[in-house]
């Protein structure tokens, strides 16, 4: 090894003496805890996060007074909304954006015994991985176990909810053509299906921000579990 590279190699050194110090008090504090311990914390991070999503967002103005998932129509129509509200269809188009996020807002709710349905079912490998994992590994857990059927169970709420809106049918009818031409993506040509993914776009979101918070400030969570089991990781 030439004088350079025996030079890089020694200022290097602290750096890898730092990461793999950290990396064994990280294992050191989560051997403190027991299995049920762990598996107890998790399950309760995990309901925690459906509740608070659940009883935000599935009340009036929960995704209209909340610009972080409010529910705007896709960008890609934007001239031609622009064009409808210069030509006075204004208070239509509005109706239409009130519409999609009062679907959203009523189907909230029905999301509720799925997600803690999947807390319920959930392994221990579930468990180690959403521990150990990133900040988002909770949110990442639902998404894997509950967007195919929510989508299903949503997916009628919506529609029923967007049909008393004339509007409704010209947006399918003018983003299907948008759609043909490669201006949009498919998933965004049917109003009800949009909405839809933008309603689970905005549960997914919210229990992420609880997840944040807890991981965060167990303290500040008020569960002596989150406290113990997520207080191990900091």
């Amino acid at each position: 090894m030439d004088r350079r590279n025996f030079s890089s190699a020694c200022l290097a050194l602290p750096g890898a003496w730092v990461l793999l110090a950290t990396q064994q008090a990280h294992a050191l504090s989560l051997g403190d805890l027991s299995a049920g311990d762990a598996s107890s914390g998790v399950k309760a991070a995990l309901e925690k996060g459906a509740n608070v999503a659940v009883d935000l967002l599935g009340r009036p103005d929960g995704f209209l007074g909340n610009p972080r998932v409010r529910i705007s129509l896709p960008g890609s129509l934007e001239k031609g909304v622009k064009m409808l509200r210069m030509v006075g269809q204004g208070d239509r188009i509005d109706e239409l954006v009130t519409a999609m996020n009062r679907a959203a807002e009523q189907a909230v709710p029905a999301s509720k015994d799925l997600l803690l349905g999947a807390v319920r079912s959930m392994s221990v490998s579930d468990a180690k991985g959403i521990l150990t994992g990133g900040e988002t590994s909770v949110t990442q857990f639902f998404v894997g176990k509950t967007r195919a059927p929510l989508t299903e169970r949503f997916l009628p709420i919506v529609t029923t909810a967007t049909a008393r809106v004339q509007l409704a049918d010209k947006y399918n009818k003018i983003a299907g053509k948008v759609s043909g031409m490669g201006l949009m993506k498919a998933e965004d040509a049917n109003i009800q299906r949009y909405v839809t993914g933008k309603s689970l776009d905005g549960l997914y979101l919210v229990i992420g921000d609880e997840e944040r918070k807890i991981r965060q400030d167990p303290v500040g969570s008020g569960s002596a579990i989150l406290q113990k089991v997520f207080g191990a990781l900091r």
